[in-house]
């Protein structure tokens, strides 16, 4: 590879469904100082034939993507398939020493995300949870608001993400580990960890559905309340049956924070802070948001760094949704014994890259 090659890193995007497509494959053109996109995976012809024309880069069909490890031709995959598949496919990347970057959650259990951090860590491989709020600049402005005391000590979190989700999306299907609180309540539980700055310690949860044939394999809706250390809680509902929500709040001892959109990566977020008689608002444009993550986990790859959102991160929100999962099961409060991180996104971490317009979809419909 010539000098310009050698420091970026070579990408394969697998899976391209509607988000690969609108949001990830488009994100190369805001990355390339450091990333390049080389290879993408499907097994619709049709997606392969026309995108590979599109972004003029090679495809191969998931029969062929263990040749694709091992033809020296990429150093990263991007993960953006089915929930269920993630695990294989990063266990057969990292054996052959290939980087992955996994979209949320990190995998369809606790067992399997944990099988997946141990083989990456064998094979020295980097791996990272794709969890782009992490490099938000909004979000990450009520992390140092918080830190500052804005609003004083931070005691409630609330949090609402519904979207109506039509029939037919394979985020209903229940053997793709799919589901509202996996898919979007995860953003919540999330969030509140980085609010919180810490993890919780027990959670009660409730799940429910209407006669809708759309929710024979998973809930329509799921709400929970967690427990944080120095009694603070966060509260959330998650539904794909319902009207497109995407907001929460942080209530603390001297005012609150809000987040409109907080959760989307295709509109602007608007912030409100209200202290006593103090209102202030502020609204971030719409930005590329998975460009960031991409230049984020390309520098870790090349500087041998580990990630920040690692492949614990998405673990310990894959053990938190068992957990609710389970209280809502048994109908019981559940006790939680997480590990403590260290590292958890801050302002340092604030990336900002222009919007991408959302190209022609090919054999992909938007999901609501």
């Amino acid at each position: 590879m010539g000098q310009e090659q050698s420091r970026r890193v070579r990408y394969a995007v697998v899976g391209l469904g509607w988000f690969g497509q609108a949001a990830v494959l488009p994100a190369f053109q805001n990355a390339k100082g450091n990333s390049e996109l080389r290879a993408i995976v499907s097994d619709d012809p049709k997606k392969r034939e026309e995108l590979s024309g599109e972004y003029n880069v090679p495809a191969c069909s998931y029969q062929d993507y263990d040749a694709l490890l091992a033809s020296g031709t990429i150093d990263a995959v991007y993960l953006v398939l089915p929930n269920s598949l993630h695990h294989d496919y990063t266990l057969r990347a990292a054996r052959q020493g290939v980087h992955v970057l996994c979209e949320k959650p990190l995998a369809g259990s606790s067992s399997e995300a944990k099988e997946m951090i141990d083989a990456c860590q064998r094979a020295n491989v980097r791996l990272m949870t794709a969890y782009r709020l992490h490099f938000e600049p909004a979000n990450l402005s009520v992390v140092s608001l918080i830190d500052q005391g804005a609003i004083g000590e931070p005691r409630l979190f609330t949090a609402t993400h519904t979207n109506n989700v039509k029939p037919g999306n394979t985020r209903l299907e229940g053997n793709l580990a799919g589901g509202p609180l996996r898919d979007i309540g995860i953003y919540c539980i999330n969030a509140a960890r980085y609010v919180f700055r810490s993890e919780p310690t027990e959670v009660t949860a409730f799940a429910a559905s209407s006669d809708d044939p759309r929710f024979k394999e998973v809930p329509e809706m799921v709400s929970a309340v967690l427990r944080f250390p120095r009694d603070r809680l966060a509260t959330f509902n998650c539904g794909f049956g319902e009207a497109t929500v995407s907001r929460y709040s942080v209530i603390g001892t001297e005012g609150e924070i809000g987040m409109e959109s907080g959760f989307s990566f295709n509109s602007p977020i608007t912030r409100t802070i209200q202290k006593g008689e103090q209102n202030e608002s502020k609204t971030f444009p719409l930005g590329d948001q998975v460009a960031p993550e991409i230049v984020y986990f390309s520098g870790c790859v090349l500087k041998g760094r580990d990630p920040e959102p690692s492949g614990l991160e998405g673990l310990i929100d894959m053990e938190i949704m068992e957990a609710i999962e389970q209280s809502a099961r048994e109908g019981k409060s559940v006790a939680l014994d997480l590990p403590e991180k260290v590292r958890r996104p801050d302002r340092n971490q604030s990336r900002t890259k222009p919007a991408v317009e959302e190209p022609e979809l090919v054999h992909a419909d938007t999901p609501k």
